[in-house]
Parts: structure tokens; sequence; C-alpha cells
């Protein structure tokens, strides 16, 4: 009897996070994403095995490459250049728009890395990065200069010494006139 309520109670708690929206996502959020007919095959060695991995996916036989058959264990997949999300046309119609793909188009080996959240390989800045660190370079040095420069001469604002109505000198207190308001002769 203590088995089957153990039973039944472990289905109640698995059905649960179908019910709970918020928790569903964490339980089902590897379910998809992998196509088994295209799982790689072994890596072609006659033309007729290259033209059949080409066509399984879709690519013509003169711009299909595989990767080296060094061990890595892609066999057949086709070496694709690296291009981010963030590269690809904006405008155009795709099948996926979220993630800028059509259906049925491959992927590269390293798709995971391009995500439009994440690094933009094929990102061209509106200045070189040569002109930016010459720039950087050229303000810090700049400054180094003109403080080494200048560290005998240092650099104050011109102002008069404060005037008090009494001076303090060797422990007397002396009355000091700093202006008159009288005529000079």
């Amino acid at each position: 009897m203590s088995r089957i309520f153990k039973m039944a109670s472990l289905a109640v708690f698995c059905r649960f996070p179908a019910k709970s929206h918020s928790l569903a996502p964490a339980f089902v959020r590897f379910a998809g994403y992998w196509n088994k007919d295209w799982k790689p095959g072994p890596y072609p060695k006659t033309q007729k095995e290259r033209e059949a991995a080409a066509n399984k996916y879709g690519l013509r036989v003169e711009d299909y490459e595989p990767y080296a058959d060094d061990g890595d264990g892609y066999g057949d997949y086709p070496k694709l250049p690296l291009v981010s999300e963030e590269a690809r046309d904006q405008y155009e119609d795709y099948d996926m728009p979220s993630s800028k793909r059509n259906f049925g188009e491959p992927l590269n080996v390293d798709f995971d890395m391009v995500g439009e959240e994440r690094m933009n390989y094929n990102y061209k800045p509106m200045v070189p990065y040569w002109m930016q660190f010459s720039i950087l370079f050229g303000i810090v040095g700049i400054a180094f200069y003109s403080q080494f420069a200048y560290a005998d001469r240092p650099f104050f604002l011109p102002v008069m010494p404060k005037s008090y109505p009494y001076k303090y000198e060797n422990g007397q207190i002396i009355k000091e006139t700093h202006y008159t308001f009288e005529t000079a002769d």
C-alpha cells in the first residue's frame, strides 16, 4: 500500500510543473532543438558520398566542404561560415525572425556562440581599432608629458594673502591696516 501511495504522490508532483506556468519552461527547455535527420553521418570519402551529404544539408556540391576528419566527431557536417545573427539582414522575411533563420537552413557548428545577445564575429567598428588605440595612447602620453615636463613649475591660482585686521607675531597681537580712506599727498 505504501508503494502505491508513493507512486501516486510522485505522479501528482510530476503533474504540478505542467499546471504551473512559471515552472513549466524549466522542465521543458531542452526538449527540442535537435533534428535527428541532421545528425552527422560518417566522413564522406568518395565523390558519391560527398554528393549525398551535400544533398542532405541542402547545399550545392561545389559549396559543400566537410570539416577535416581529425577525430572531433563532426562527420559529414558542412563547414559553414560563422555569421552572427546581428550581421544578418534585419529586414529579410525569415521563417524564425527571433533567431533570423529559415526553416531547413543548416547551422554552423558553433551557432550557440553567435546569437544576438552574444558576441558578434562580423562586427566592424566605425573607427578602426588602430585609430582608437592611437587616440588613447596620444591623450595619455600628452598627460604624462605635461605632468613631468611642468613638474618644476606648479600651477596655482593667483590670489593675494587673506587680510585680517590683526597680525600675530612673536606671541603678540599687532593691529594692522591694509588700506586707508585718506588721500595720498
